[in-house]
């Protein structure tokens, strides 16, 4: 039987203690506040104890690859749960289908089943909070430390055009997270057209 619980608690514990402090938005908060979105999402969608279980531990997995590489992580953070998730008793089919759900986080998303669709969600869920101000901050920061982006206005640009082509795939999040989503991007694009 496998050990999601100790799982989860082993890569968490992991990614608190190692992950670089200039990652101010791919941190361990974030890996936390996906695992919370995720748990929200998931029960609205009628899924099995044991889906909410797989899900939960890809979502505590999701992000692991930072603790190596930037671009890419996804793969990385597989290769994470492939190595680790035996010795906790997941057995290959388990591991595929965590690897499935990591894998949807990957941007574009283009998620192929319901658990794949709620960590693409929960993933991005900050897009329709009232927080989103404060968490897209932090994004910037590290871009701007990965020379990703140096000026402002090129981060309001690229936001302006990520939420515009993004869309929520969960009817929960299509209720709940649209509506403040739609409100932001009207703000994003109204300090776009101020430039």
């Amino acid at each position: 039987m496998a050990q999601f619980f100790k799982a989860e608690e082993a890569i968490i514990s992991r990614l608190k203690n190692e992950l670089a402090e200039h990652l101010t938005y791919h941190s361990y908060f974030h890996t936390l506040d996906v695992l919370n979105a995720a748990t929200q999402i998931a029960a609205t969608e009628n899924i099995t104890p044991e889906e909410l279980s797989l899900l939960r531990v890809a979502a505590a997995y999701h992000d692991a690859g930072f603790l190596e590489v930037y671009k890419g992580h996804e793969m990385k953070s597989c290769d994470y749960a492939r190595s680790d998730l035996p010795a906790f008793d997941f057995t290959e089919d388990q591991i595929e289908l965590v690897c499935g759900i990591i894998m949807a986080t990957k941007i574009p998303q283009s998620p192929t089943t319901k658990l794949q669709e709620i960590i693409a969600d929960a993933d991005l869920d900050y897009l329709g909070r009232s927080d989103y101000t404060h968490i897209a901050a932090k994004l910037f920061a590290e871009l701007k430390v990965q020379n990703i982006l140096k000026e402002e206005s090129e981060w309001i640009k690229l936001q302006e055009s990520f939420i515009q082509s993004h869309h929520y795939f969960t009817d929960f999040s299509k209720t709940n997270r649209d509506p403040v989503k739609k409100a932001h991007l009207t703000a994003i694009i109204e300090k776009s057209q101020a430039l």
